[in-house]
Parts: structure tokens; C-alpha cells; sequence
């Protein structure tokens, strides 16, 4: 006897139920042999493996259907879940621009060109590489699209990784074990993962290892393969450390590099393996290479004006 917990993300959970539970109880009717209970945003089942794993590919699909069109009639429930409507989930919808239906429901798009950019070469390329200043949401996209290719089951898992050059610095001043005192330096990553998967689902990634984030250090020796993963603050990565992250790939694996090449915290901006990275990968195919720039900002507007002022500065040096 197995048990699965299966959350409903990125819908109001009356839309999947129904009125009057309508939705809910052609599930229970197509899977008669398993428990089924539900509370708000989860349903738990217990019954054989297999017609688990049954269970949770027909809610994924109901659930794709009903966040692409945003409702579903009761004969295309029908089609649905006999397994004939493939033909519409391929057609348009109207929030086919959305990269990934977050937490509550919330739609995650890629806003900025260069956004929209990253996400496209992102089909054809492996290794995308995206250079820029502060606020233009090059780590926020990186970790949409890592999240969607495992809802979409491209991948087994997310590995999220930074260089600690400050830790490494003022580690023995720092409060709690070696992990809490690492930990603030991946809070953002944290932060925009908390953004988009429901938090005890999250939780539950963390712990089973479906999500790592960890320091770059931690990389080394490790084959990484159905993966997604990310090198975030890549400007602060030796040039050794660069390399060492990069060959981690595995034959089946994305890999997203983000970086501020003017935000070097290394003792000398040329020891950044970003820096030299840019020049030796250059030409490569199935490499690229996205200049995200001011116009790309997201954040407040004065920090757009802020990242112009300073370039200006640094350009007249």
C-alpha cells in the first residue's frame, strides 16, 4: 500500500473541484480502487503504486488544462481524463505567454526582452550564460524556467548554486553550523522559489533532494544529469571554479549561468571565471549568451537610473 500527497498549484481549488465537488467526483469515479481525500489545496491517496502515479498524471493534466484555458468544461473533463484531448492541449490559450503559474495561483511571465530572450534560447541551447546588472530579473527567470521544466517532468531535479566568496571571508564570525552560516548568502534563491511552489511542497523538495542549493564548492566531483541547474552571482567563481561547475554537465542536463561582470567581489576582476568565460566560450554552439542591460530593470525605478549613473562613471574611467 502506497500514499501520495499531490498539492494543486497555480488554481483557485474551486476551480478543480467544482461545483458541488462535480469535478472532483469523476476522479473518484475513474478511481474507484483508491482512497481519495481531499482538504483545500491537497489531496492525499493511498492505494496501489501504479494507479497513484495514474491518479497524479490526470490531475497534472486536468491541472495544465485549467491554467492554459482557465476553465474546463465537463465534456472536455470527459476527453481529458479518457485520454482524447491532446489536440487541445496543443492549441493556443490565452496565457501561453505565462512562463510558470506560481504559488496562489500567481502567473510568472518573462516581462523584459531580454527575459523573453533567455526563455527562448532556452529551447534550443544547453549552456545559456546571462550577463547583466542588478534588477533585471536574470536569476527570477532562470529559476521560472527550472521550475516549469520540472512540473513538465524535463528534469528530476534543480540544483541551485552560488560561489560563497564573502562567506568564505567572515565564516568563523558567523553564528550556528556551517549551513546557517552559509544560508543568508542563498536566501534569494530561496526567496524566489518560495514564489513559485507552495511552501510544505517545497519543503518537501528540500528534504528528498528534488531541490539543492548549495554552495559552489559543494559541485566538485559530482556528475549532474536530468538536472536543471543554475550558477547564480557567477561573476564571484574563480576561474577554476568556473571551469569545475561547467564540466559538471551531464548529458542530459540545462545549465544557466548569471552574473554581473561589473560586480567582481574577487581580490582581481580578471581571476572572475565569468570574465574569462565570456571570452574563451565565445563562438561556441549550443552556448549563448544574453546581455541583459538597464532596460531590463524591474526593480524601483531610481535603480535603473542608479545602474545608468554608475556605468556612466566607469565608461569615463
Amino acid at each position: 500500500m502506497a500514499e501520495k500527497l499531490i498539492y494543486l498549484e497555480g488554481v483557485d481549488p474551486v476551480d478543480f473541484y467544482g461545483v458541488n465537488n462535480v469535478r472532483f467526483n469523476k476522479f473518484i469515479a475513474l478511481f474507484p480502487d483508491i482512497k481519495i481525500v481531499s482538504r483545500g489545496n491537497e489531496i492525499r491517496v493511498e492505494g496501489n503504486k501504479n494507479r497513484l502515479e495514474e491518479f497524479e498524471e490526470k490531475v497534472d493534466l486536468f491541472l495544465r488544462y485549467l491554467r492554459k484555458f482557465g476553465t474546463v468544461s465537463l465534456p472536455d473533463m470527459e476527453e481529458l481524463l479518457n485520454g482524447t484531448a491532446n489536440h487541445k492541449m496543443e492549441a493556443p490559450g490565452p496565457d501561453d505567454e505565462v512562463l510558470l503559474h506560481g504559488d496562489r495561483g500567481r502567473k510568472i511571465r518573462a516581462i523584459t526582452v531580454n527575459q523573453k530572450q533567455l526563455v527562448e534560447d532556452g529551447v534550443e541551447n544547453d549552456l545559456l550564460i546571462a550577463v547583466g546588472p542588478a534588477g533585471t530579473g536574470k536569476t527570477y527567470t532562470a529559476i521560472a524556467m527550472a521550475v516549469r521544466a520540472l512540473k513538465e517532468r524535463e528534469v528530476k531535479r534543480i540544483i541551485l548554486t552560488r560561489p560563497a566568496v564573502e562567506a568564505g571571508e567572515k565564516l568563523g564570525f558567523l553564528p550556528g553550523d556551517y549551513k546557517e552560516k552559509l544560508d543568508p548568502y542563498l536566501q534569494p534563491l530561496y526567496d524566489a522559489l518560495r514564489d513559485m511552489i507552495p511552501a510544505k511542497k517545497l519543503i518537501q523538495f528540500l528534504e528528498d533532494g528534488t531541490i539543492q542549493i548549495a554552495p559552489l564548492a559543494y559541485m566538485r566531483g559530482r556528475t549532474l544529469d536530468q538536472a536543471f541547474v543554475i550558477l547564480d552571482e557567477a561573476q564571484n567563481a574563480t576561474a577554476n571554479q568556473f571551469t569545475m561547475f561547467l564540466t559538471r554537465m551531464g548529458p542530459n542536463a540545462k545549465f544557466i549561468v548569471t552574473g554581473d561582470d561589473s560586480q567582481v567581489d574577487l581580490p582581481r576582476r580578471e581571476d572572475s571565471g565569468l570574465v574569462q568565460g565570456l571570452k574563451i566560450l565565445k563562438g561556441i554552439k549550443g552556448i549563448s549568451v544574453i546581455r541583459f542591460d538597464e532596460r531590463d530593470i524591474i526593480r524601483h525605478r531610481l535603480v535603473r537610473s542608479i545602474v545608468k549613473a554608475y556605468n556612466g562613471v566607469s565608461k569615463t574611467k
